[in-house]
């Protein structure tokens, strides 16, 4: 029988009502007794309101204890979390939303009043960030709304309000549909053209949850300081109490047990620390590939934690895990680890590897399910069944722990007018391993650089935006004629 999600975290809110089950970066604490009925109520309010068994719901909560309880509320009515990033540019935001087709919308009234208001979203733009109007984000979608926290000018006035619910306690914590049905919607690339997410069921986060503990433990009075629901959901099944991230600080003030960092991260807060507190037991690296150096800090910075580097992708979380050690001593390519119980390896004819298991997303939005799916990395197996990565297959670049594809973008942006020719690449650098995303223009008549930079945003992922432009008279080519990014990258260099 395959596990559910939500009936491990209420089972783990029943064993332990009065104990801590989430603290939040501002210190607000919410008991598993709370966050079951918080959860719970939600659930019953949004049934009650029309949200039916299938329907995708917008989410665009601010990390809190209570955004948890709201999460977990929506999958238990049958809801389906879309979680398409409302701080993107508000073109790719409508890409995604004309795919993922949600009939909700849940955000917090802050949000609702920032995006409703010209002159906030102004200064959110002055500020860098781009924000939609949540009220009508796609005018094709007959959308409805709710929201957490007060009531603020800006949020629809038939919004459904999920604060302060009252009413008897609800006495099951029976959730609506199969452990088979949807419960998020994970976009990872794409285009204004060409958006994609990754379907997760309620029965393959569980199986991910699943293979998470069993390589990293967590038990009642452990605290797992994380931002992820991928490590902050196994500490809530285990009994631990979920640390939300704010000031560096708060790893010492609350005795941390675990901790998870993205390594460019982590290599700064060592940089602010030097020690992290003796507490620690493990240290979990993920998101983007540790390098060495990272890797020699954090063994510096927690000499009595275990330190662990994790390989996953959206689709498959987690493969495999690997300790700061061994990595250290592979002399030939990334140790990645052996493949975790449950996952199931196989390598194509050119290494790629391949992977399957019950943690396997059942496909992508749009398309047929899969059993399996490709890593696009080239990967051996060395001669203790260990994966160890050899490169990409294609030239993806990982900046901050988010994937960016450069040919996704590169089409668009050479069609712009001034514009020969465009391509993307990484710069990594040599103590984070994090890498810088360099644009490199070839110019044509007419060309403006600046015309060019106020374009990118509708064109390219947040997460992707280059962090500088090189202007080049031609690219490099190889002997095909095709674009010779590793000479590219010589030529660009560090400015």
């Amino acid at each position: 029988m395959r596990s559910d999600l939500l009936a491990q975290v209420f089972a783990a809110c029943e064993r332990t009502p009065r104990a801590t089950a989430i603290v939040g970066a501002r210190g607000r604490e919410l008991t598993f007794g709370g966050l079951r009925e918080r959860a719970l109520r939600i659930r019953d309010r949004l049934v009650a309101e029309g949200l039916e068994r299938g329907d995708g719901v917008l989410y665009a909560v601010e990390p809190s204890p209570d955004a948890i309880a709201v999460a977990l509320g929506v999958v238990a009515a049958g809801g389906v979390l879309v979680l398409a990033d409302p701080g993107l540019a508000p073109e790719v935001l409508r890409a995604r939303l004309r795919l993922a087709r949600p009939r909700w919308v849940v955000a917090g009234s802050l949000l609702y009043a920032v995006t409703s208001f010209a002159p906030l979203r102004a200064l959110a733009r002055r500020r860098g960030v781009l924000l939609p109007g949540l009220r009508d984000p796609l005018p094709e979608l007959e959308l409805r709304h709710a929201y957490t926290g007060r009531w603020l000018p800006g949020v629809p006035r038939a919004a459904v309000r999920l604060r302060g619910l009252g009413g008897p306690m609800p006495t099951t914590d029976a959730s609506r549909g199969e452990v088979d049905d949807p419960a998020a919607v994970i976009f990872t690339s794409g285009t204004t053209a060409h958006p994609r997410a990754v379907v997760h069921t309620r029965a393959s986060l569980a199986a991910g949850l699943e293979i998470f503990r069993d390589r990293f433990p967590v038990e009642p009075g452990d605290v797992v300081h994380t931002d992820g629901l991928m490590l902050g959901l196994p500490a809530l099944i285990g009994g631990a109490t979920w640390s939300m991230p704010g000031p560096a600080k708060l790893i010492f003030e609350r005795r941390v047990t675990h901790l998870y960092c993205v390594p460019v991260e982590l290599a700064g807060l060592v940089d602010r620390v030097e020690r992290l507190p003796d507490s620690l037991r493990h240290l979990l690296l993920g998101s983007a590939p540790a390098p060495p150096a990272v890797l020699r800090k954090a063994i510096a910075a927690a000499p009595g934690a275990e330190v662990l580097s994790v390989y996953a992708m959206t689709e498959a979380l987690p493969i495999a895990l690997a300790g700061a050690a061994e990595k250290l001593a592979c002399a030939e390519g990334d140790l990645l680890g052996a493949p975790l119980p449950g996952v199931g390896v196989r390598f194509t004819e050119d290494q790629e590897l391949v992977v399957s298991g019950p943690h396997v997303a059942r496909g992508y939005l749009g398309e047929p399910p899969h059993d399996e799916v490709a890593t696009g990395d080239l990967v051996r197996l060395d001669g203790q069944g260990r994966l160890v990565l050899l490169g990409r297959k294609k030239d993806m670049i990982l900046r901050d722990g988010f994937n960016i594809y450069p040919s996704l973008y590169e089409p668009a942006i050479a069609a712009l007018p001034g514009v020969a020719d465009a391509a993307i690449v990484g710069l990594a650098d040599p103590v984070t391993g994090d890498e810088e995303v360099v644009l490199a223009l070839v110019p044509g008549d007419g060309f403006q650089e600046a015309a060019v930079r106020a374009r990118l945003p509708a064109l390219v992922d947040a997460g992707a935006l280059p962090d500088r432009i090189a202007v080049l008279p031609d690219f490099p080519r190889s002997s095909r004629r095709k674009l010779d990014r590793a000479a590219l990258r010589a030529a660009i260099g560090r400015p």
